[in-house]
């Protein structure tokens, strides 16, 4: 069939403070990190020889996944540091770069090889870009898929001939410079003889080296049209809005945990709520070990991880609150992602706990 590799050895700078002590690929979506979906996708596919390359806080990524024998599939790590003043530390080589590593170094790909992002999940079908990419003989693959005009400039845009053919490729044009409204989904397909290309033992980026010089090579390297959920976490606000929508149900193959108690509502082991006074409007999660205390409103789409409390009278508006999150009583979280250290509003704009100029006060529930 093939095999896989999973980009996951970015900072995640972009989703901060989601990712302040969390690799991107294992920031939750409905209590699972967004990597485990990427993986139960390829398993469905029978691609069970995965390599993820890992540099930033990879230990909480192996330990999570481990050799990949809970999903069926063989999973290694390639890490990507340097030793710095007697210190370890993450230093990413580029999506090729890191390719080349592995290959250098143990001669993995070879066969085809399906590269993703480790943060965002898809529904593509596997099979049916694998069967294209062959029969067009290609020698790589990038599946593309359109997006408004206005959005250009937040993603890697692809230019290619009627035949699919990749003629250019922009990296975050403006509208008035696009020259297609294709964008790269950051998810590749690439035979063996593309890994020679990249250069050895320096940083080297896929979107903005390696495609570039094979389009100006005129290599077989083609775009690929495909119609399918593509949900990329580039930003908190999409976070916020990718949660909403796995919340109304809208995403194939993404259910609800713990048990639904009332119609939209879902709970977990353990819980402890005042049915009769609090208010709650589905669809909403509540995990396990969370206390919701009298008077307290839920709107959702609203998830509520493990350990919480909800204070009297406080209220949750279509929010996202991680584990161990405590609101105190009477305060109101409207449309925010919020931790015990952190509450960022849909703009992306960041609260820290303790802060005094905010009105909102919450914290740790362990305490």
């Amino acid at each position: 069939m093939a095999k896989a590799m999973i980009l996951a050895a970015g900072q995640g700078t972009r989703v901060r403070p989601l990712t302040k002590q969390t690799p991107k690929p294992m920031v939750p979506i409905l209590g699972k990190p967004v990597m485990a979906y990427i993986i139960e996708h390829l398993a469905r596919y029978g691609i069970t020889d995965i390599i993820i390359n890992v540099a930033y806080n990879h230990w909480k990524i192996e330990n999570y996944f481990g050799d990949g024998q809970r999903w069926g599939v063989n999973i290694g790590y390639a890490y990507e540091g340097v030793r710095e003043h007697g210190e370890i530390v993450p230093k990413p080589l580029g999506s090729a770069g890191g390719m080349r590593r592995i290959q250098d170094f143990s001669g993995f790909f070879d066969e085809t090889t399906i590269v993703l992002c480790g943060d965002a999940i898809i529904d593509l079908d596997i099979k049916a870009a694998l069967f294209e990419h062959k029969s067009k003989k290609a020698m790589a693959s990038v599946v593309t898929l359109e997006v408004p005009k206005e959005e250009v400039k937040n993603y890697g845009i692809v230019v290619s001939s009627k035949d699919g053919r990749v003629q250019s490729f922009q990296e975050k044009p403006s509208p008035e410079e696009a020259k297609s409204n294709l964008a790269s989904t950051g998810i590749y397909i690439f035979e063996p003889q593309v890994i020679d290309l990249i250069p050895p033992d320096r940083e080297f980026d896929i979107g903005s080296q390696l495609f570039p010089m094979m389009a100006e090579k005129g290599l077989p390297f083609f775009a690929q049209n495909r119609f399918f959920n593509w949900i990329d976490i580039g930003r908190v606000a999409d976070y916020w809005a990718v949660c909403q929508r796995v919340l109304r149900g809208e995403i194939a193959q993404m259910d609800m945990p713990g048990r639904e108690v009332r119609p939209g509502v879902w709970v977990g082991l353990n819980t402890s709520i005042d049915w009769d006074t609090v208010n709650i409007t589905g669809p909403v999660y509540i995990g396990s070990g969370t206390r919701v205390e009298p008077g307290v409103t839920i709107e959702g789409p609203t998830w509520i991880g493990h350990g919480g409390l909800l204070r009297q009278g406080s209220r949750v508006t279509r929010s996202v609150l991680f584990d161990y999150t405590r609101l105190s009583e009477g305060s109101v979280f409207e449309e925010v992602v919020a931790s015990p250290v952190y509450c960022v509003d849909r703009q992306g704009k960041t609260t820290y706990q303790g802060d005094e100029s905010t009105s909102l006060r919450w914290g740790d529930a362990r305490a």
